[in-house]
């Protein structure tokens, strides 16, 4: 992952092909993650809960509809997929976090399968020690900082790690990538910084600081699965 404006690219795993990913609001998120004025704008208003909470209440509002229908059309995504037509939906937030029909996504294999837990672009580590180095130079992935649980840490400190990213364009619900019963969640406090591919490489340590929530996962074939959302 390189250096200012380089195309984000991703293997995709139906086409067999690399792709180019459209990166929704590239412009605005290159002046906020690789400018000076965008990364104090970023610090100081972006990344706050009012802000978030402000752009939620406008995605919220009946106009904000009439962005689902470009939106679909400009990225390609394919409505035939949804359980209600995309003209029907309230909101842009309601169609953000849709639903699909139950052929959409189907779940194969057994229960000695792990799923993808969601939409996405992937990346998979057999040691979570390795993950800094896939990205610039000099950037560290601190998973003690993430769990904030020294016993945690210790459990998983070489274990094997799925990032799952979801993009604008994507399905918003997520799933439990193998079968067993969860543990109660804990949250964690945090900022609210995009985890998109432009400001992991200027900052990878946003996963491990960013709000979150953990969820183990007890299992049969797996063992205890640490499933966390990160904001």
């Amino acid at each position: 992952m390189g250096h200012r404006a380089e195309p984000i690219e991703f293997f995709n795993r139906y086409t067999g092909r690399v792709d180019q990913e459209e990166v929704y609001g590239e412009r605005w998120l290159r002046w906020a993650y690789e400018t000076s004025l965008g990364r104090w704008t970023l610090r100081s208003i972006i990344s706050r809960t009012w802000f978030s909470r402000w752009y939620g209440w406008r995605m919220n509002r009946p106009e904000s509809r009439d962005r689902v229908l470009p939106f679909c059309e400009h990225y390609g995504i394919d409505t035939s997929e949804f359980e209600i037509p995309a003209e029907h939906f309230l909101s842009f937030n309601d169609f953000f976090f849709r639903k699909l029909n139950p052929m959409a996504r189907p779940i194969r294999g057994n229960a000695d399968t792990a799923i993808f837990p969601a939409d996405g672009r992937h990346l998979g580590f057999p040691d979570v020690a390795r993950v800094g180095r896939v990205y610039v130079k000099g950037q560290h992935f601190d998973l003690s900082y993430m769990l904030q649980d020294q016993a945690l840490t210790a459990r998983y400190a070489n274990g094997a790690l799925v990032l799952s990213r979801l993009c604008p364009v994507d399905y918003h619900r997520f799933h439990f990538p193998v079968a067993g019963v969860p543990h109660p969640s804990r949250g964690l406090a945090g900022p609210l910084y995009s985890v998109n591919p432009v400001s992991l490489r200027r900052n990878l340590d946003i996963l491990a600081s960013n709000r979150r929530v953990m969820c183990p996962l007890q299992t049969d074939r797996f063992g205890i699965v640490l499933l966390i959302e990160i904001g």
